[in-house]
């Protein structure tokens, strides 16, 4: 189990190192890509976030 850990905290590194340099030499395109990325964002959210909070009236007070 450890192991496992590792590599996820080594591909987590590199994965930061690799953004950062992407970013460094792209940032114009990346703030050209922001808007989109906030639109997308709503529908996203409102799929992912909140389900299985509801009540389905299993609870009785």
């Amino acid at each position: 189990m450890i192991w496992g850990r590792k590599w996820t905290l080594f591909a987590a590194s590199l994965a930061v190192i690799f953004a950062f340099f992407i970013l460094r030499e792209h940032w114009q395109h990346a703030l050209g890509l922001a808007p989109y990325l906030l639109l997308l964002a709503c529908p996203l959210m409102h799929l992912f976030h909140g389900h299985g909070s509801h009540g389905h009236g299993d609870h009785h007070p």
